[in-house]
């Protein structure tokens, strides 16, 4: 799941336009009327300056950024957690199932991209709530607003599963504790990491340091693909017998040698690549796929920042990053997928455990993503508890007990979600079936609709939008109903 936003050059994918203030939203001049849609794309269409573009400048010393440098942050912000489901949906789908639908996600995510960017040129307004707020008011505002805290729970759910699944890992392979231990108990983990590392992180004022955050996550998770791909040719098929060979690399500290490997399943087609795969765990596919192109709260502040803007540049950026992060989820399914085949488990780096569970260059990646993922819980935390702080208490001045109340309370939330839900699949499932949709398909075609004066709802654009309203709502109701289903059948 990718399912995280940043506006920021330099911040998680679960950053995003949340930290500018309501009252900021609220004094927005309408800047003099709408704007003359100009399509000759390489003019700016917006304002250099307005009064919270100044304030976020303050807060967040904004700079502008050049087209390679806004790639690297969109593709920064598309990056997430998300990533590490993808082999689970590819060996529940079938490869060229997997490929049409991850097409399919990518093409829609970039037409609502388009529809984003031609939407602020109408509505004058570089904020995703801004737009909510233009469009429909102050339930168009809390819509936004919530459909993109939802999204942003759901980004620090999924790390935190990271950190519960991964950290005993990393324990266990240092101290050599016994499964019983109290302190590699994954839910007591991710308390004292929540405890001791985030929440203290959670209480500054501003990101500073942790902006940097981000950049590393985006680096672990290309050295996550890399390993990947390396490991898909050291691992035999059938895969070893997961008791024995872990018995033999917890003393070594190495891989399991191909020789003397027992298969877990005596089925010849273990081994085999499927194409095409139904059952019930198949529904999980799509909000797996659309949690992985979520970052669409990100794309005015990164507009915004961009240097001599017009929105065919922007576009261009999507362009570009979308398609470098295509190929990045391509191969990670893939290799994965062809590494376990039927035995992906829904977060691809734990099912290693099993097999390499003392391997040193998975401990490595182990470390890496631990890191990077804890960092990056206080960095998500950050918007929504602005989010909340600014709808609850929108002229009032900052306030510690405030601050600080808010953020426990989410941690607390999210650490009770963390530890009761039984597995990220789950997470992935309800967030890429609800909120993801609503960012991605619904809100954007919404808004353009409704904002977008200078079209006529008989003209071809405003059509395509209403079908790509449609297809939200589909895509939200069939997947949440089928997830539901298949909660309500199986035994967790």
């Amino acid at each position: 799941m990718k399912c995280t936003n940043t506006p920021r050059d330099d911040e998680s994918c679960s950053f995003n336009s949340n930290d500018l203030l309501y009252s900021d939203v609220m004094q927005m001049d309408p800047l003099d009327g709408q704007y003359p849609d100009l399509d000759a794309e390489g003019q700016n269409i917006l304002p250099e300056h307005t009064p919270s573009e100044r304030k976020y400048e303050t807060e967040y010393h904004q700079h502008k950024k050049a087209f390679g440098m806004s790639v690297f942050n969109l593709a920064n912000a598309i990056m997430g957690s998300g990533i590490l489901g993808l082999s689970y949906a590819m060996a529940n789908a079938g490869i060229i199932q997997f490929v049409i639908l991850l097409i399919l996600a990518a093409s829609f995510s970039l037409y609502s991209v388009h529809l984003l960017l031609k939407t602020a040129n109408e509505g004058g307004a570089l904020v995703y709530e801004a737009l909510g707020y233009k469009a429909f008011g102050m339930p168009g505002k809390l819509a936004t607003s919530c459909s993109i805290t939802m999204q942003n729970i759901g980004a620090m759910s999924s790390y935190l599963y990271i950190i519960k699944y991964e950290l005993p890992i990393v324990i266990q392979s240092f101290t050599g504790a016994s499964d019983g231990e109290w302190y590699i108990n994954g839910n007591y983990l991710v308390l004292l990491v929540s405890l001791f590392v985030i929440l203290p992180l959670s209480l500054l004022r501003n990101l500073g340091y942790l902006a940097y955050s981000s950049g590393l996550s985006l680096l672990c998770m290309v050295f996550f693909l890399i390993v990947v791909i390396i490991k898909k040719f050291q691992m035999p098929c059938p895969l070893p017998t997961p008791d024995t060979v872990n018995e033999t690399m917890h003393m070594l500290n190495s891989t399991p040698h191909i020789d003397n490997v027992t298969s877990d399943d005596d089925n010849d087609d273990t081994c085999k690549p499927k194409y095409f795969v139904y059952n019930s765990q198949t529904v999980y596919a799509i909000p797996i796929l659309t949690c992985a192109f979520a970052c669409h709260p990100t794309i005015l502040p990164m507009y915004e920042e961009l240097k001599d803007r017009s929105r065919k540049k922007m576009q261009n950026v999507a362009n570009v990053s979308f398609m470098a992060m295509f190929s990045i989820y391509l191969l990670a399914a893939l290799f994965g997928y062809l590494t376990f085949y039927i035995h992906v488990e829904p977060e691809l780096l734990h099912t290693y455990s099993k097999f390499y569970k003392y391997d040193v260059l998975l401990l490595v990646v182990r470390l890496a993503v631990l890191a990077a993922v804890t960092l990056t819980v206080p960095v998500v935390l950050f918007p929504i508890r602005t989010s909340v702080n600014h709808l609850l208490c929108p002229t009032k001045d900052f306030s510690w007990i405030r601050h600080i109340i808010i953020a426990v309370v989410l941690l607390v939330g999210t650490n009770t979600l963390v530890i009761f839900v039984p597995t990220i699949r789950d997470i992935f499932g309800f967030i890429g079936s609800s909120a993801a949709p609503v960012v991605i398909f619904i809100l954007p075609s919404a808004f353009y609709i409704k904002l977008v004066k200078k079209e006529s709802m008989r003209s071809m654009q405003k059509i395509v939008a209403t079908m790509f309203l449609i297809i939200g709502f589909l895509v939200m109701f069939v997947c949440m109903s089928l997830i539901i289903h298949d909660w309500s059948t199986e035994d967790h």
